[in-house]
């Protein structure tokens, strides 16, 4: 569950983290609620950026992709690392990076989880197992396998789960960590989630390679291709997955084929689809698709549904007061948190 999340007056989100080997009433009622306040959130702050202008700068959200980050949480434990590129919002969340700080990051104030700093592409969250939140197309795929290599060279059994762009595929960087996790069999799990559209370029414009799992096919890296659109196709390949890792098996690819409903930023005109492409894959919400079962299943009354989804927009209501009262970062902070070696000599004038 998200820890951080906060309802009205403080109150704990009313969900549970289940490590799942079944899903069960908690799981599903788990998974709907963190994927409602994923896009509930995400709305809002399209809100905030189009109608108020509180929100500045890039802007990329996760809707639509949200079975992702449910299927990996319940597939997960808390202490496995996540690190991901500039859409970063909805794993932040998954995570357990408060509403509270991704709103106020998103709004640039100093009770944001990267201070203020970093906006909406550098969402952070270190005691989360949350290492970004990546601007650089493809730069955190190295940093996801350092991650791996870190809790290899301590002895732990966690896993770093490292997400990219089906466009982040081309970078030089995937071939060279690709070889370097499989010779040193890493616990890591690469994750493309193919949205279909890197920014506004189709996977067939720009490789010979239509099935992004196929590249680890020269690494001999076990790989698989995963409907995005499904919690449980993506929990049960993640734990497939996971499994390999702790038992020093090494890392896998797993291409998780999604559709973001939003455009690659908020200023993007989407005029590389039409609408009926889109009208079509918002016929698979995720979110709607496990709200579906929960009511066939009978695992909670409209009632209860209502209710969860009550919490979820007091916790957004209440994240955006949060962020509009919070006050700016201090001009002494601007200097701060910033990479320094104290060995080199510069000068300031």
């Amino acid at each position: 569950m998200p820890p951080g999340a906060t309802g009205q007056k403080g109150e704990k989100l009313q969900i549970f983290k289940i490590v799942a080997t079944k899903f069960s009433k908690e799981t599903y009622l788990y998974w709907y609620e963190l994927m409602q306040l994923i896009r509930q959130f995400e709305l809002m702050a399209e809100e905030k950026y189009k109608m108020d202008g509180k929100i500045r700068g890039f802007f990329h959200a996760y809707v639509g992709q949200e079975a992702i980050a449910a299927g990996c949480m319940t597939a997960t434990k808390a202490d496995d690392t996540f690190i991901t590129a500039y859409r970063d919002h909805g794993l932040a969340l998954a995570k357990g990076v408060s509403a509270n700080a991704c709103m106020a990051e998103l709004y640039g104030k100093a009770t944001g989880s990267s201070k203020g700093k970093g906006g909406s592409m550098h969402f952070f969250g270190v005691k989360e197992r949350f290492f970004g939140g990546h601007g650089i197309v493809g730069a955190q795929i190295g940093t996801g396998a350092g991650l791996a290599f870190a809790e290899k060279y301590k002895g732990t059994d966690n896993v770093s789960l490292t997400f990219f762009g089906d466009g982040a595929a081309r970078q030089g960087i995937l071939h060279e960590t690709f070889n370097l996790a499989m010779l040193w069999k890493l616990p890591v799990i690469f994750i493309c989630e193919n949205n279909n559209y890197a920014m506004g370029t189709s996977v067939e414009r720009t490789s010979n390679v239509h099935d992004i799992y196929k590249l680890a096919e020269a690494y001999e890296m076990p790989a698989d291709s995963i409907d995005g659109m499904s919690a449980e196709a993506v929990h049960d390949a993640i734990s497939r997955a996971v499994k390999r890792a702790r038992q020093g098996d090494g890392p896998t690819l797993l291409e998780i084929k999604t559709y973001r409903y939003k455009g690659h930023s908020i200023s993007d005109p989407q005029k590389y689809r039409t609408k009926e492409e889109v009208e079509e894959y918002k016929a698979k919400d995720p979110i709607q698709n496990v709200l579906k079962t929960i009511l066939e299943k009978k695992y909670a009354t409209q009632e209860e549904i209502d209710a969860i989804n009550a919490r979820v927009n007091t916790t957004v209501t209440e994240c955006v007061k949060f962020a509009e009262e919070s006050p700016w970062p201090d001009d002494s902070e601007v200097l701060k948190d910033v990479y320094v070696d104290q060995n080199y000599p510069f000068i300031v004038d």
